[in-house]
């Protein structure tokens, strides 16, 4: 974990523009027509519309996405009463959080009164606001007053999350523990130390799971809580026992199941542990020091499951797990509040969620490749780009069953969509082609199956349903590489090509290779030779229709695979050339750039075949093309050789397809700017309309500029390479490319691989 420190934190705080969250508008404001519709006098018409129903705010203001974090700064943190300015940027780092994991817009409301009453008619006259009031950092025991009041009070979602965001996470993680160890939670003996906000709602939350009163023990700085005690308030005396024999912690945790603290550090001592039942369970939450350390309790208990606030251990309670989800289901319902039914409903929406396989993502992020369900593992990472879909669904479908939403989802599978659209997960392109393929699955030969990256991407297309996966390699590393990895190759059919079973298939291809490639040179020994190579063999696999589509690229030079592709399955009849193209999506819709891989410095025949080639491959993805054939200089500003063969390029595209809008060269800023572009150029063929197609003088420029936005803005989602031009599906990966990108690029392919089965139905119908 690295070390935080205060030097490192101000810094954080202080660079660039201040603080953590800013404003940002949502609607066209560049014109005075803008402005008008956005301030006076169209503002008005929206505001009568709300009047006359006050549910339309939901539909013509942020209402319906805009939380409040509010707090009077008397808890904050472990940092105690340190006044409302100075919680101010925990309240902004809370809202950061809501808005990268659950897109969720916050004010943050720093409140300078610590009367309850005072406090909560402040917060009710500032209500109509919001769509949800996130209550944080207010101590105990006036938060439980606070809370149940403005529950009542407002028609909005109200939670405190210290006291339910912690409950909801240990109690998921709670259930899936004892899973684990195979205890009934009817049963089991818990111990919990502290009895503030959390401690009194996660231990109400563990009873309505299942936990007996009787079997809990509290503790307070005091000890254990009895009946016997007359300093108690009204929470912490629903879980008084009337046992007399035990007052300190060392007591209470004799015999235990379970010890949960949220208290402070190293209050639990290894003796303890040792006193604890067969397998026990430990949430030791205080942070940063937990109550007893990972390595402590580890040395002294090998058979604990445990769980700290920590990130660099394993099961970390985080309430980032619960609160962005949780609000976002609420939101999305219009909901009135977060009832218990909610909350519970994201209780067992967490807990399934570490049952199933874990994304590659999330490995990723935690340097490892076997995550799955079991003591090290049994609460999901706060990475889990799964969460938002699934608990936030799970909340909505509690609040429209209780019947506290004023809004009803009937196509959940499209509510799920939705959010990872939200978060920039996927995009309606990606679904696309994922729903399509799905439709389609296609059988695809996987090159580099001994390549764990390969190999995770053809299993996760199994099981999207995207294709029937093909490894290409020797099988007995598959499999225990897949092993290694977690990942079940049920259904998946493994291809040694050297093994001697294949010698036929390999005599064979090579046969057919030396027949089609005779006037080049080739002799079937050399062909013979060649067919012990993976990528000649996979693509003979394509060649002869004994496969559909074909991936490699993860561990090949592409000029190699270049050679491959153009000797095996050669280029379209009507080109000369093919090349690939990268899809750049991003929040002004996906862009397509060209050639980013084959062409290093394209002549003008090859820039024409390219702008063909891409204008094809733009019409394959549903759009119609917008071509800017981009240089350094605009339309003859720069007479350079370099611009010359993209000006005569664009000369013969124009005359040969008079109906394409295309256009050049141009310089890349002008081609993506409408406004400046219609201005200054407004003879051009792309007037009026949106560039989406971008083909590049070189490829140094292509791959530098599609390179340099996957850089610098996290939200871009890149799609490719995406062959254009072949005979046959061979698709190609980058070195870099992630389990995503290939599933992405699986897609494509077998796309690509159905609809050029359609064509040839065509076409030979056609000649009947």
């Amino acid at each position: 974990m690295v070390k935080i420190t205060k030097e490192a934190a101000l810094d954080y705080h202080d660079s660039g523009r201040p603080g953590k969250i800013e404003v940002k508008p949502t609607k066209a404001y560049r014109t005075q027509t803008d402005l008008s519709l956005a301030y006076s006098p169209g503002v008005a018409f929206p505001c009568l519309e709300i009047q006359e129903n006050p549910d339309d705010a939901y539909r013509y203001t942020d209402k319906g996405n805009l939380v409040a974090v509010i707090s009077n700064g008397t808890a904050v943190l472990g940092l105690g009463d340190i006044g409302a300015l100075s919680g101010k940027p925990v309240m902004e780092g809370k809202g950061l959080l809501f808005k990268i994991y659950g897109g969720i817009d916050v004010f943050d409301i720093e409140l300078d009164e610590k009367d309850p009453e005072k406090f909560c008619e402040s917060v009710e006259r500032i209500a109509p606001t919001f769509g949800g009031i996130n209550l944080e950092d207010i101590k105990a025991p006036e938060c439980f007053y606070i809370e149940e009041r403005l529950k009542r009070t407002l028609d909005i979602p109200v939670m405190h999350d210290d006291q339910h965001g912690t409950a909801i996470i240990s109690a998921a993680g709670l259930k899936n523990a004892l899973e684990v160890c195979g205890k009934d939670i009817t049963k089991v003996r818990v111990v919990v130390n502290g009895a503030g906000a959390a401690a009194i709602s996660c231990t109400r939350l563990y009873m309505a799971l299942g936990v007996h009163k009787e079997n809990i023990l509290m503790l307070d700085s005091k000890g254990v809580i009895t009946s016997e005690r007359e300093d108690l308030n009204e929470q912490k005396r629903i879980f008084a026992t009337d046992r007399r024999d035990v007052h300190t912690l060392s007591d209470a945790i004799n015999g235990a199941d379970v010890f949960v603290g949220l208290s402070k550090g190293n209050v639990l001592t290894q003796d303890m542990v040792r006193s604890m039942a067969s397998n026990p369970v430990i949430f030791a939450l205080a942070n940063p020091v937990p109550e007893i350390s990972y390595e402590d309790a580890m040395a002294v208990r090998p058979d604990i499951l445990m769980a700290t606030g920590r990130t660099d251990y394993p099961n970390q309670i985080n309430n980032v797990i619960g609160f962005p989800y949780i609000f976002r289901g609420a939101l999305d319902v219009h909901a009135t509040a977060i009832n218990e039914e909610m909350k519970m409903a994201a209780v067992h929406a967490i807990a399934d969620l570490a049952k199933q396989p874990v994304p590659d993502v999330v490995n990723d992020v935690y340097k490892v490749n076997n995550l799955h369900f079991g003591r090290d593992y049994f609460i999901p990472k706060p990475v889990d780009p799964r969460l938002i879909s699934e608990v936030s669904a799970a909340v909505a479908r509690a609040a429209i069953e209780s019947g506290v939403a004023r809004k009803t989802i009937y196509d959940w599978e499209a509510y799920k969509r939705s959010l990872t659209i939200l978060l920039g997960q996927e995009t309606k392109l990606t679904q696309k082609l994922y729903a399509t393929a799905a439709a389609h699955p296609q059988r695809v030969v996987f090159a580099e199956a001994i390549h764990p990256t390969m190999l995770k991407a053809a299993v996760q297309a199994k099981a999207e349903g995207i294709c029937n996966p093909v490894l290409l390699g020797n099988d007995e590393v598959i499999t225990k590489l897949a092993q290694s990895l977690d990942l079940s190759l049920d259904g998946i059919e493994i291809v040694n090509l050297r093994h001697p079973c294949e010698q036929e298939r390999r005599e064979r291809y090579a046969q057919l290779l030396t027949k089609k490639r005779q006037r080049d040179g080739y002799t079937l020994p050399e062909a013979n030779d060649k067919m012990f190579e993976r990528n000649y063999f996979g693509m003979m696999m394509v060649e002869t229709g004994e496969a559909d589509a074909f991936i490699t690229g993860l561990y090949t030079k592409y000029s190699n695979t270049i050679k491959v592709a153009k000797e095996v399955i050669g280029i379209r009849p009507e080109y000369r050339n093919f090349g690939t193209m990268h899809i750049i999506n991003s929040s002004r819709g996906p862009i397509y750039i060209s050639d980013t891989l084959v062409n290093a410095n394209p002549t003008t025949d090859e820039l024409v075949d390219i702008a063909r080639l891409s204008a094809t491959a733009v019409r394959f993805f549903n759009e119609k093309p917008v071509i800017a054939m981009v240089s350094h200089s605009n339309f003859g500003s720069d007479g350079s050789e370099g611009t010359r063969k993209v000006r005569l390029a664009v000369e013969r595209m124009q005359q040969e397809y008079p109906e394409l809008a295309i256009d050049g060269e141009i310089q890349l800023g002008i081609a993506l700017n409408r406004e400046l572009r219609d201005n200054q150029y407004p003879f051009s063929r792309l007037y009026g309309k949106k560039v989406n197609t971008l083909v590049f003088p070189n490829l140094t420029s292509a791959r530098s500029s599609y390179k340099m936005l996957q850089a610098l803005d996290a939200d871009v989602e890149i799609i490719g390479p995406i062959q254009m031009g072949l005979n046959k599906p061979i698709h190609f990966t980058d070195f870099g490319s992630s389990v995503r990108d290939i599933v992405n690029i699986t897609a494509v392919a077998v796309i690509d691989a159905y609809v050029g089965k359609i064509k040839k139905r065509i076409n030979g119908a056609e000649k009947e």
